[in-house]
């Protein structure tokens, strides 16, 4: 299993920010974001008894069971059984029909999700990406998972039609749980949680409106970028270059400009 390193944690930062719903579905996926926020309550209180941000709740119930509160939110199956699919036999405890709500805690607990797991964007894409398995990024890294980038501009074609039976032409017909949350974002509906990373807070560089040439500073400015890409409402291209939009970013969360920004 990959491991959430300084570079998979960048890209998954560096493909949220760049990340544009496909026009033709943009009204699809508003109808799947309006539903998930009509149910928010249900969310809500799974997300209370267990730590897990309601909107990777949301999330995880549209991809895995196309918000049925019939179903388990561990693989789809009907509640009023036991899991047959993996995993299979769960809840371990109780007896059939199960609540949407227990089922849910179980599978949540299952996965070992709460309120310690790292819930930045790149923790919660990660923890996303893990929930569906490493398929695509072991066996076809060509392929960006459509289970979170399916509907955007980050996914064309290229699929498992069933368990391991792949094909490059199949075209996913499932709007990806990042595009669910990009849209989140942009309603200013959610905000993930800020990674710990005061260095970063710290190490101010200096307005520029190309990319330094000292790779110190360049590093500086990203490490600022992704910084302040953790805050709400905030998608900053990481690109090194601390101009405009990074300065207006920065001031929105601070209240001044970059040094040397000839606005502050």
């Amino acid at each position: 299993m990959p491991s959430l390193t300084a570079a998979l944690r960048n890209e998954y930062e560096d493909l949220f920010n760049r990340c544009v719903i496909n026009p033709g579905k943009a009204r699809l996926v508003g109808g799947l974001v309006d539903k998930l926020l009509g149910n928010r309550a249900r969310y809500d209180a799974v997300s209370k008894a267990t730590g897990v941000p309601w909107h990777f709740i949301a999330a995880t119930h549209n991809m895995e069971s196309s918000q049925n509160f019939s179903r388990h939110l561990h693989n789809g199956d009907p509640l009023t059984a036991r899991t047959v699919q993996v995993p299979a036999g769960r809840p371990a405890t109780g007896s059939p029909p199960f609540t949407w709500e227990a089922s849910a805690i179980d599978a949540l607990g299952l996965k070992k999700l709460g309120a310690d797991t790292d819930w930045s964007l790149a923790g919660t894409l990660y923890r996303l990406e893990l929930y569906n398995g490493w398929g695509y990024r072991t066996y076809h890294p060509e392929t960006l998972t459509p289970y979170l980038w399916g509907w955007s501009n980050h996914y064309v074609s290229g699929k498992y039609v069933k368990d391991g039976v792949w094909s490059p032409t199949a075209v996913t017909d499932q709007c990806g749980a990042a595009v669910l949350l990009r849209r989140f974002a942009e309603l200013g509906q959610i905000s993930f949680a800020t990674p710990a990373r005061a260095a970063a807070a710290q190490a101010v560089p200096r307005y520029a409106l190309s990319r330094p040439r000292d790779a110190a500073v360049v590093a500086q400015v990203e490490s600022l970028q992704r910084w302040l890409s953790g805050f709400p409402q905030i998608f900053l291209k990481v690109d090194g270059v601390p101009g405009e939009k990074t300065s207006n970013a920065y001031k929105a969360v601070t209240g001044g400009y970059l040094p040397g920004d000839p606005r502050g």
